[in-house]
């Protein structure tokens, strides 16, 4: 379990530290405000179900402070899996919450260079890109 458990960790910190950088300290406060972007709103729900919600003037735990502060840290996102994995283990109806939410998530972008790939099959030819800014689309076309 503790396995199953680091892995459920490692694939909602992103969201989190998604929803952080968006939300700021106000990541774990309850407002009306819709996110409009479904990694972002999803994270804010993870990061909600996982360390309550708080108004926007209470102090968040340390491990989401630190992301907030710096997003793209690489240590405060480990501290901040970390601060996840145990939450999930010290409760196992937060873990299945967790684990529910998971699959119907939306693509993750982890930060710059990230390597992130979710709900992918590659096979075939394939394409690797280094940075990509604004809209993308990949396809074949016939050879000639």
């Amino acid at each position: 379990m503790v396995g199953d458990i680091a892995q459920v960790a490692g694939e909602t910190a992103p969201y989190i530290t998604a929803a952080a950088g968006a939300y700021g300290l106000a990541v774990l406060a309850r407002t009306q405000e819709q996110a409009a972007d479904a990694t972002v709103a999803l994270g804010r729900r993870l990061a909600q179900r996982i360390f309550g919600v708080r108004a926007e003037d209470e102090a968040l735990p340390e491990a989401l402070a630190d992301v907030v502060a710096e997003p793209d840290d690489a240590d405060s996102v480990a501290a901040l899996r970390k601060a996840v994995r145990k939450a999930l283990l010290a409760d196992e109806e937060l873990a299945a919450d967790v684990r529910a939410l998971l699959p119907r998530a939306p693509f993750v972008h982890a930060g710059d260079g990230s390597q992130a790939v979710v709900g992918s099959v590659i096979g075939g030819d394939s394409v690797q890109i280094g940075v990509v800014r604004g809209d993308v689309h990949i396809g074949t076309s016939p050879r000639a």
